[in-house]
């Protein structure tokens, strides 16, 4: 393993375990020694992962155990998605558990008969030590080898029979995302905001659905959960109050002590729900969050010289901590500030002697305990003095953070993360007028269609690893999917033509590459000659688990692009995996807000508001025509040279070169459903009433 690019492997090159990397060779020798496999799976960032890394796999006898008896694969959750998926399946069949680090017995095939997650070291927390464990499963193969591979070929067949969530149903109505909505209503906490009790996970998809649905319904139930729960999450400490963007969850339902890892992933999603509320609600702290975190990205996640976003960032610095990096005593936080500032941070941080971690009762995780009224109120000040005092504050706290060591930064870059960044970016540059976000995301996405796309070899996965290798790891369907959306919207960020042409060759492929003809979906990975282990087992993924499913998104992207290209196949593609899942989707809830946002898109047919004109005088039309978020709206700024028919897609070019306004030199706006457009204007009173329309 010692040539491994991967964080997580990586970190392992110094345990005494002799383990492998994925592939081929492991299996091959576990048949030849006549041994199981031992599969860990984790991630750089997950704290328990590190915490079995040291309590066992770092114990040389319990290491001389598992190289006794087992062939020992180490496996990166978020290199290797595809792997992951399957054995959570598994390992839920056999324990009804899943999550990291994933421990799997495997037969020499790959097939699991045994699983958990973490395994304690010696017997504590009602599990029975990992000793014992490994001796039991090792005689298991050597005396009891009938019942290990009848197990192994029952959870086989759970994987298959589970993770292709077939539910076709005939008819694809608007009463489906009635039911999502309504039952992600139901779970909304209304004193907390959120979903559910602890511990609180973020639902990006769900939470737009939330806000298109309310947008265009005025449904007020709608309307309650998704911004109560972006500003309780706002003001909890599952935020980073003085750097920006969110930790990965709440550990309870006030959203006040989060797992302190933050990843790429979220804060994409996140980002993209704050520009939306701020987008459809006027918000003003949904865009001070927003930019907030595109601070924190931009500072923290970003390769500044070649473009791309890093993968996480760690928790802890070891595990003799929980959060130290991020959390505050009351006395470190005076050594910061001036008696003046912590006059007003103290209440407004709820910053105290008896903090909020259990491993050390003094430590503080900032959260927004009262608003800038109310400490003013309670200090007897200004609004504005209290808002200026805490923004010093904030700065200086900071400033003091960044002196102390820093968790661990996974540079990779992978495909599908950059890809949501790309969107969400684009999407707060154009509402916020963010014009350095733009074109750093652009360089990003000029990187990923550079380095990760080919058109022989397919779409990468990984971009690149931290040491600056290139990724060698074949691209899933979200990839795929979700650089169709980028390239969409690098598309109608900037009208150049070759961001669309990506978008129709990545998203050829995908068809090609992953949609089933016969039973139609798509599948999450390629079909491909003798797959290791349960990668042969087909998976259809539907459900939000927390980024966006590949079926709906794939369908939402062949959408986008059926209605620039005119290509019904994309169209019938789309409806007909939709179809796929319709009479099982409901019971998904929160967890199908991407298959919601696909099937408005599908239902509610795209519009595209096409701005014509120099940028500055365009600029107001585009405002207006931004103004609110609907899934099926897209605005595109072009100049008057950009609307001649080969820098067009197909439906656009059939209309906009003709129109007569455009040898006015007046800026206009036309909105187009397919090859069908109303007429031109250049009243923005006039355009917003035809969106209304």
């Amino acid at each position: 393993m010692d040539q491994a690019a991967s964080s997580y492997l990586r970190s392992a090159v110094h345990q005494p375990v002799n383990w492998h990397e994925w592939g081929q060779a492991a299996f091959e020798q576990a048949a030849r020694e006549d041994k199981p496999v031992l599969l860990d799976i984790g991630a750089v960032w997950c704290h328990w992962c590190h915490v079995m890394d040291r309590e066992s796999y770092e114990d040389p006898a319990l290491a001389k155990i598992v190289n006794e008896h087992f062939v020992a694969i180490k496996v990166d959750r978020d290199e290797r998605p595809d792997v992951d998926s399957r054995y959570q399946a598994a390992v839920s069949a056999i324990s009804g558990q899943g999550g990291w680090p994933l421990t799997a017995f495997l037969t020499p095939e790959g097939k699991p008969y045994f699983g958990g997650t973490y395994f304690p070291r010696d017997d504590r927390y009602g599990r029975p030590g990992f000793d014992r464990v490994l001796l039991t499963m090792a005689e298991v193969w050597k005396t009891r080898r009938d019942e290990a591979m009848e197990s192994a070929a029952s959870v086989f067949a759970a994987i298959e029979h589970g993770e292709t969530f077939s539910g076709r149903a005939a008819s694809l109505t608007m009463e489906i995302v009635d039911k999502l909505v309504a039952s992600a209503v139901k779970q909304f906490d209304a004193r907390n905001g959120g979903f559910g009790s602890q511990p609180k996970f973020p639902h990006p998809s769900a939470i737009d659905l939330l806000i298109d649905v309310a947008a265009r319904t005025g449904n007020q139930g709608a309307r309650d959960a998704a911004l109560v729960t972006l500003e309780k999450m706002a003001r909890g400490g599952v935020y980073d109050q003085v750097a920006g963007g969110f930790h990965r969850y709440s550990v309870d339902e006030r959203w006040v002590v989060p797992h302190f890892e933050k990843m790429l992933y979220d804060n994409a999603g996140l980002l993209a729900n704050y520009v939306h509320a701020f987008q459809t609600f006027v918000d003003a702290d949904a865009a001070r969050v927003a930019r907030d975190i595109i601070r924190w990205l931009d500072a923290t996640m970003t390769d500044r010289e070649w473009g791309g976003f890093y993968a996480s960032q760690d928790a802890d610095l070891s595990l003799d901590d929980d959060g130290d990096y991020f959390t505050w005593t009351r006395e470190e936080a005076a050594a910061v500030l001036t008696a003046e500032e912590m006059a007003v941070a103290e209440p407004y941080f709820d910053i105290g002697e008896l903090g909020d971690m259990h491993h050390n009762p003094a430590k503080n995780v900032l959260h927004r305990k009262f608003t800038l009224e109310e400490v003013a109120k309670r200090v007897g000040r200004q609004t504005g003095e209290v808002e200026a005092l805490v923004e010093r504050a904030k700065r200086k706290l900071l400033e003091a953070r960044l002196k102390r060591p820093t968790p661990y930064i996974d540079r990779t870059i992978y495909t599908s993360w950059n890809a949501m960044a790309v969107s969400a970016y684009l999407d707060a540059a154009r509402v916020l007028d963010l014009r350095e976000a733009r074109e750093f995301t652009l360089k990003t996405l000029d990187r990923l269609l550079k380095e990760a796309w080919d058109r022989e070899t397919g779409l990468a996965h990984v971009v690149a690893y931290p040491d600056g290798s290139a990724g060698r790891v074949a691209g899933v369907l979200d990839d795929y999917a979700l650089l169709v959306h980028a390239s969409l919207d690098g598309w109608e960020a900037t009208g150049a033509r070759r961001y669309y042409d990506a978008a129709m060759e990545i998203g050829e492929a995908m068809v090609e590459r992953f949609y089933d003809g016969t039973g139609g979906g798509f599948f999450d990975t390629e079909q491909t000659e003798g797959a290791l282990g349960v990668l042969a087992a087909r998976r259809k993924p539907l459900q939000d688990s927390p980024t966006p499913a590949g079926n709906p998104a794939a369908a939402a992207a062949l959408l986008r692009l059926e209605a620039l290209s005119g290509r019904a196949d994309f169209r019938q593609k789309a409806e007909d995996t939709l179809e796929n899942f319709a009479g099982i989707v409901e019971h998904f809830g929160l967890f199908a807000g991407t298959y919601g946002l696909a099937l408005e898109l599908l239902l509610l047919h795209p519009a595209q508001v096409v701005v014509i004109g120099e940028v500055d005088e365009a600029r107001k039309l585009a405002a207006m025509a931004t103004a609110r978020y609907a899934v099926n709206k897209r605005v595109i700024v072009l100049r008057p040279e950009q609307v001649v028919a080969a820098e067009l897609p197909p439906l656009l070019a059939e209309t906009l070169p003709n129109l007569p306004e455009l040898r006015s030199g007046k800026a206009c706006a036309v909105v187009c459903k397919g090859a069908s457009c109303l007429p031109p204007t250049s009243d923005g009173e006039e355009l917003l009433q035809e969106l209304r329309d």
